[in-house]
């Protein structure tokens, strides 16, 4: 239940980026029951290919905890990482990543590959497929009304 809490407020994040224009995604990080970052895309916006929502989420919370090692924090996000957001979630040291959508285009926590699986000293559990239909009907929503 408190996964699809959090995962709903990521969901809101989303609809925030498609109102910008942006792929609808949302990311929030969680320690101890409170949510400590949150983020969503904002490539188009900020016209950087670092605008992911993961990684607006994992600055915000670090900079909550004035620390880069977010160990015993969760990451909901509403797709499934790319390598990038894979990559920074790994450096982070976050405990556990509960995301929504599946990206068969570039996903890295299962899809495409799972870069979980590799011998990284810290690797995250991985929770796939939560609030998964909510999740992939909004970006369903917004690429229809793009085309």
């Amino acid at each position: 239940m408190t996964a699809l809490i959090y995962m709903k407020r990521a969901r809101e994040l989303a609809e925030k980026a498609a109102t910008l224009g942006e792929v609808p995604v949302g990311a929030v990080v969680v320690k101890n029951g409170e949510i400590i970052g949150e983020g969503y895309n904002r490539r188009e916006t900020d016209k950087s290919p670092l605008g992911h929502a993961e990684i607006a989420a994992i600055e915000a919370a670090a900079k909550k905890l004035s620390d880069w090692r977010l160990d015993d924090c969760d990451l909901y996000v509403t797709l499934e990482p790319c390598p990038m957001c894979a990559g920074a979630i790994i450096n982070a040291r976050i405990a556990r990543v509960f995301y929504g959508a599946f990206d068969n285009k570039a996903g890295s926590f299962g899809s495409l590959t799972d870069l979980s699986c590799l011998p990284y000293e810290n690797v995250p559990e991985i929770h796939a497929g939560i609030d998964e239909a909510a999740c992939k009907q909004q970006l369903v929503e917004f690429f229809k009304k793009l085309r």
